[in-house]
């Protein structure tokens, strides 16, 4: 039977009758009209606030990236959800956010635990293109796909990628994990004889690592954004929706196409 534990302890909030205190920072007199909700979401993922304007503006960005692409899965079941409970937009972004995994969104996290696999020290010297290689040799000896490159829509770059790398460049924080997921796209594309470009979750993977943000996390950076823009489609979805015609389109199409399926057997 498991120890008891004697005291319950969190460190990330606590609060009296006339305070609430969030990772150190006084809220009404710390935080609010002092930081940006870009700020906060880092001391909460980070245990502290950024320490100079170019680290807010790298995260800020990071978190910016992805809090909108259109109709993607999560944002076409977050309007079926809202369609069925209009009066739960909790349950109809959570469920757009359940579908954020390795393919969709998820996949930073699978590149941010490759790179900083990869490379457990970025102050060490590291042989970017040996170890590039390595990676993409080991990827495909097991069949797996290498996280953080190409996109379906975005070719022959994905624009999101090209401007987060410019500005890590500008902020100072473009170093061995950014150099390594480029070579990575670079000997992946080579092997594939197809272009193969860093993709925004790729570029997000390896820039907050570079800022020091554990892989474990890092997905996170994705739901705060995503969750955000799950807002506007429930939004939009109860003023001009659209889910009831993709419902009736899907349920006349499919079943016009397993009626000539059946008529040709």
């Amino acid at each position: 039977m498991a120890a008891r534990v004697e005291k319950l302890t969190s460190d990330i909030a606590w609060s009296t009758p006339d305070r609430i205190v969030v990772k150190g920072q006084d809220l009404c007199g710390d935080l609010l009209g002092k930081q940006s909700l870009g700020d906060v979401a880092f001391l909460i993922m980070t245990d502290r606030l950024p320490t100079s304007e170019n680290e807010s503006v790298m995260f800020n960005a990071l978190a910016v990236t992805l809090i909108e692409h259109g109709m993607t899965p999560s944002a076409i079941a977050t309007r079926m959800t809202v369609t069925g409970a209009p009066e739960a937009m909790q349950a109809a972004i959570a469920a757009g956010l359940a579908g954020l995994g390795s393919v969709f969104v998820g996949s930073m996290e699978t590149a941010a635990h490759l790179l900083q696999d990869a490379v457990p020290d970025p102050t060490a010297p590291v042989d970017v293109d040996g170890l590039a290689s390595e990676v993409v040799t080991e990827l495909r000896s097991r069949k797996a796909q290498v996280p953080g490159i190409g996109h379906p829509v975005h070719k022959p770059v994905d624009p999101r990628a090209v401007r987060l790398f410019e500005l890590a460049e500008e902020t100072g924080f473009s170093g061995p994990y950014v150099a390594l997921m480029q070579r990575i796209a670079a000997v992946a594309g080579e092997r594939a004889g197809r272009e193969l470009p860093v993709n925004a979750t790729g570029a997000i993977a390896s820039i907050a690592s570079e800022m020091g943000i554990s892989w474990t996390v890092i997905r996170g950076i994705g739901v705060i954004s995503r969750c955000i823009g799950l807002v506007g489609h429930v939004r939009e979805e109860l003023t001009n929706p659209i889910a009831r015609e993709i419902t009736a389109r899907v349920g006349r199409e499919t079943s016009e196409a397993a009626i000539r399926a059946s008529e040709q057997r």
